[in-house]
């Protein structure tokens, strides 16, 4: 290094390293430690040439400057202080720890013993005390030169009831796809073969899993395998690295830029529930090095630590400079990578309290109160392992929900399940005992069949029960009641018979998912037919399991699942806010929800508590309540049949206009055809009718 190092006071504000210009300010919180030092490197990040004692302690931040100092600098932190376990301390300096606010880290951790806060092996051996340095296993934290040019770049802004979600995974979406470069990367992402892609599909957002830095955990390296799904954050604000080709940041946001201009949203999965640094006997890489009894929740014992998300440890977001941290994290987010949205993992632990979840707990108020946060999606995954830990409906506005209840309710129902007609009621109508209360939208349901954590659409259809023994945990993981149904042979099969009743079943699904109020979310792949062979829990399958093969695509699928977003989307009545309850409207004096029967009857309590009931069909409306410049004058009559072929009664249509056939998945191909009196409905089928002017 060519410059002297004099640290100067600098300030205590922002947090992490900033670049003025003239020089590096750095700026770390630890309510606990006695001392914090940083420690630089050369310009490969190799040799540690500087240590230095940030001087100054303003309100528990370690602060200091030194001029001279350029983006791409190397750097970590060391934290000096007490290690005492038992009572949550565990402040070790021969431990290099990132900074929670890097910007950027090189790589990952390269797992050896030197990594752990104690002796391995020793006895009891979380209370006792190595001196090793972790400094050549450890990746390094970069100073990032600020700014970016955006040029024109602006948010789609799309509504809640346009949306169409397309979850992804940046790897796994692009890695086996023969006409990208980068193939697996942010640029990939973005090239101009995906979003043609995204286009002719029609989805207005891509919801990616973590692209937060993210650990291998060390278990998954010792078996050959890797975390693929990346829900093990060490950094909240960096890029994880095996998505850039040279390390810079900009890819991410030249990523985000091409997506904006093809009017796709960009919405990240972020897991600020716990970090990747594990239980006690984890490693210490960072937030438990630096301050372990702020950062975590700790069990009454102090030792070991509060495990409402399986993975070990939950972050302490009860603490003001915790919540502060991820509140940063997420505007920068929006404000200096400019995405649109973020889907919580877990998110049942950020509203826990000591007395349980808390719809108005310190995590979401800050979020509800924030401008920059007011202006983003907000998706909440309402559920964790802790106590009270299934919230479904209970989170404030705006978040909207994943909503499981959908997911199995529509399983479970083409397959022929007893009794679950109302159950589909409910769903397709947007789930409004669980969502409509306290002025909540039924855009508040995130409607989904299949998601990252399950089966793929076409394995629903193909496995009667999950295959994970490739996992390396003899088959013990991944979620067993799947709703799933092989039609009498697990896995591949020639049989034209049972591959014609699994694309039609498949196209049921997809069917009911466009058709059904809320916010329909579709797993990257599963317009293509892909398949994990059975695995309902790919997180370690960084693999041809889990990424998604191009040049096998099911091109009658993808045909079918373009037109159900095309019909959605040409559909208003299928894309409300408010909630259809079969009240009058004022415009008309006529209700907004019929719900018949097969012969054309109005459903009644018996029918509707009759095990075997297998169909239902609903005339739907434009919502009571709608302001008169937003009403719409059609109606649409769609059935749902899990029984077989029937002849279903067409309401009577009003004078000057017509039903007409729209939709049926037992004749993908149909062109649109007048009905009047009864439609022959198929068995096993989605029909659905729109009602037109007759000229």
């Amino acid at each position: 290094m060519d410059i002297p190092l004099t640290m100067t006071a600098g300030q205590p504000a922002p947090l992490g390293a900033h670049f003025d210009g003239e020089g590096v300010n750095f700026a770390v919180f630890s309510e606990h430690a006695s001392r914090m030092t940083l420690c630089l490197f050369d310009e490969g990040g190799h040799n540690e040439i500087a240590n230095i004692d940030l001087p100054e302690r303003t309100d528990h931040v370690w602060h200091g400057y030194i001029a001279g100092l350029r983006p791409g600098q190397h750097y970590g932190l060391r934290a000096s202080g007490p290690y005492r376990p038992d009572e949550g301390h565990r402040f070790n300096p021969h431990k290099l720890l990132i900074d929670p606010y890097a910007r950027r880290i090189t790589g990952h951790p390269r797992w050896h013993d030197a990594l752990m806060g104690y002796e391995v092996g020793a006895p009891r051996a979380d209370l006792s005390y190595d001196k090793r340095d972790s400094a050549p296993y450890m990746p390094r934290a970069v100073v990032v030169a600020p700014g970016f040019d955006w040029g024109d770049d602006r948010p789609p802004a799309t509504p809640l009831t346009d949306t169409v979600i397309y979850e992804a995974h940046v790897k796994g979406l692009t890695a086996r796809h023969p006409r990208v470069h980068a193939p697996g990367r942010f640029r990939a992402l973005a090239s101009d073969p995906m979003l043609d892609h995204y286009a002719s599909l029609g989805i207005t957002a891509i919801e990616l899993l973590p692209v937060h830095a993210f650990l291998n955990d060390r278990f998954l390296v010792e078996k050959g395998l890797t975390n693929y799904w990346g829900y093990q954050s060490i950094g909240f604000f960096a890029p994880e690295p095996r998505y850039m080709e040279n390390g810079d940041i900009a890819e991410f946001q030249r990523m985000v830029a091409r997506l904006h201009a093809a009017g796709i949203e960009v919405i990240l999965d972020v897991v600020y529930n716990h970090t990747g640094e594990g239980n006690e006997m984890g490693p210490t890489l960072s937030f438990r090095g630096l301050d372990n009894a702020s950062y975590y929740r700790l069990a009454d014992d102090r030792r070991h630590y509060v495990n409402d998300t399986g993975t070990g440890n939950t972050l302490n977001t009860g603490h003001p400079m915790v919540l502060r941290m991820v509140m940063d994290s997420l505007r920068y987010w929006v404000e200096v990578m400019h995405v649109d949205g973020f889907r919580f993992d877990l998110a049942a632990t950020l509203g826990r309290e000591a007395q349980g979840f808390n719809g108005r707990a310190a995590f979401f108020q800050a979020v509800r109160q924030d401008p920059v946060l007011g202006r983003v999606k907000l998706i909440a995954e309402p559920w964790d392992i802790g106590p009270g830990g299934y919230q479904l409906g209970a989170f404030p506005a705006p978040f909207c929900e994943w909503n499981d209840r959908f997911r199995d309710g529509v399983r479970r129902f083409w397959r022929a399940d007893p009794g679950r007609a109302p159950d589909l009621a409910g769903r397709i109508t947007g789930s409004a005992p669980q969502f409509d209360h306290s002025g909540r939208p039924a855009t508040s349901s995130v409607n989904f069949i299949t998601a990252h954590d399950g089966f793929t659409l076409s394995d629903v259809v193909s496995y009667a029960s999950k295959h994970n023994l490739p996992n390396g945990e003899e088959g013990r993981d991944g979620h067993n009641a799947n709703y799933s149904d092989n039609f009498g042979v697990e896995g591949p099969t020639e049989d034209a018979d049972i591959l014609a009743a699994r694309a039609q079943r498949r196209r049921n699904m997809m069917a009911t998912l466009m058709l059904s109020q809320g916010v329909p979310m579709i797993l990257a792949g599963d317009e293509l037919g892909h398949s994990q062979q059975g695995n309902n829990n790919a997180y370690c399958q960084d693999n041809a399991t889990a990424w998604i093969d191009w040049q096998t695509v099911d091109d009658p699928f993808l045909t079918f699942t373009k037109r159900m977003i095309a019909f959605r989307k040409a559909h208003p009545v299928l894309r409300q806010k408010l909630f259809l309850h079969s009240r009058e409207r004022a415009m008309d004096r006529i209700e907004d929800l019929f719900w018949r029967r097969a012969d054309g009857e109005a459903m009644r309590r018996p029918d509707w508590e009759d095990p075997e009931l297998r169909l239902i069909a609903v005339e739907l409306r434009t919502a009571s309540g709608t302001p008169e410049y937003a009403a719409l004058e059609y109606a649409l009559f769609a059935v749902f049949n899990a029984g077989d072929a029937v002849e279903v009664t067409v309401p009577d249509a009003p004078p000057g206009q017509r039903w007409s056939l729209h939709l049926d998945s037992a004749r993908p191909d149909l062109a649109p055809t007048p009905v009047s009196g009864a439609l022959a409905m198929s068995a096993q089928a989605v029909a659905v009718l729109v009602l037109e002017p007759t000229a």
